[in-house]
């Protein structure tokens, strides 16, 4: 069962990261305001099943928002040591800068510092 305190933490963390009002419709937006002020706990299966696709939806758009940055980060890390191992003369090093995974655990490496 959820509580209406869960669903506020879900509801903050998507305002904080700018996506509450672009990933939700104004009816989505609606049932969860609605539901966290009316409801202490979720007990409906009807009301239960559309809460967990609108979260669903809000965690999708955050882990899209993620990968963005994590890519994002990774890229210039990898142009970088890319850079750098061409300059001390390995010239297989060349292709770090466009291999994916590389990309993404450097992302992923520096955001958790």
């Amino acid at each position: 069962m959820t509580t209406k305190q869960e669903l506020a933490k879900i509801r903050l963390k998507a305002l904080r990261m700018k996506i509450w009002f672009r990933a939700l419709s104004k009816i989505e937006r609606a049932i969860v305001d609605l539901t966290i002020k009316c409801v202490e706990t979720i007990r409906s299966n009807v009301l239960t099943a559309t809460i967990s696709l609108i979260v669903a939806k809000i965690l999708n758009s955050l882990e899209e928002i993620f990968m963005v940055r994590v890519e994002k980060v990774g890229r210039v890390i990898a142009k970088t040591i890319s850079a750098f191992g061409e300059q001390w003369g390995n010239k297989s090093c060349a292709v770090w800068k466009n291999d994916e995974f590389f990309i993404r655990f450097l992302g992923i490496t520096a955001l958790n510092q």
